[in-house]
């Protein structure tokens, strides 16, 4: 059908031409879009405030696909928006607050990196909508909301660390070292040089953050969260093969340090 409606959340956005805009959309049922919102940066348009990145959305759009206006060689072109109505305004709610408008930042481009256009990525999916309404109740720290996000979607993508384990021969831990490009948590006699040595907190960290334990990761200490952060951050990105933009501008300090006293 040319006309097609679903769930998505507004990964980011650019302009196009005076007045247009691209934005690539996650899904609920078709992956990763991209779509044209025409008109969209106009003052007097319909919904350009629906699409900001950190919305989620319900949306129809025009697959140019299906009316065969895809480009040679049967790439999907860019599908056109007609309609949005919205179902949570999480960038906007976001917007105020520095360290959580970064966290949602990079929980959104993470999730862009994770997917390929036109591909079903439910699981990926709900776990962006509930990372980003996480952030907006503000009910744990958007540090460790970011570090959770990442953490299970590593594991939907197959990378997920170990944590209980030797990444390399499976013997029962806990271990006191990690390698990031060994997998993760690896015992004494597969250490490879220059593993890491955490803490037993980090580590009890991550898993609580993986294992959604959010009593023991509320109450973790800040070297916890600090050094938990750099492993996350550093075997998610291993596997990418590249940085995140959005990551070195997340604020990993108290909570209200960007509060105007």
């Amino acid at each position: 059908m040319p006309l097609y409606r679903d769930e998505a959340v507004v990964l980011r956005v650019h302009k196009l031409g005076e007045a247009d805009r691209i934005v690539t959309l996650l899904t609920r049922r078709h992956g990763r879009v991209r779509a044209v919102g025409k008109g969209v940066r106009r003052t007097t348009s319909r919904f350009g405030a629906r699409l900001e990145p950190g919305s989620h959305i319900d949306v129809q759009l025009h697959s140019r696909l299906a009316d065969g206006q895809a480009p040679p060689g049967g790439q999907r072109g860019l599908d056109l928006v007609t309609q949005t109505e919205s179902i949570g305004a999480y960038g906007a709610e976001l917007a105020g607050d520095y360290a959580r408008w970064t966290a949602g930042s990079a929980i959104c481009e993470t999730a862009e990196r994770l997917t390929e256009e036109g591909e079903p990525a439910l699981r990926l999916y709900l776990l962006v909508v509930g990372a980003l309404r996480a952030l907006v109740a503000g009910e744990h720290d958007p540090g460790l909301v970011l570090d959770a996000f990442l953490l299970r979607s590593m594991s939907v993508a197959g990378w997920q660390p170990a944590l209980q384990e030797c990444a390399l021969c499976s013997a029962p831990g806990p271990h006191a070292a990690f390698n990031v490009a060994a997998g993760g948590a690896v015992c004494e006699s597969c250490r490879p040089s220059g593993s890491a040595r955490p803490a037993a907190e980090t580590v009890g960290l991550m898993l609580a953050l993986l294992t959604a334990d959010w009593a023991s990761a509320d109450a973790s200490g800040p070297s916890a969260r600090r050094a938990a952060s750099g492993l996350v951050a550093a075997h998610l990105q291993w596997h990418l093969e590249r940085g995140l933009r959005s990551l070195p501008l997340v604020d990993r300090g108290a909570p209200g340090l960007m509060e105007t006293p």
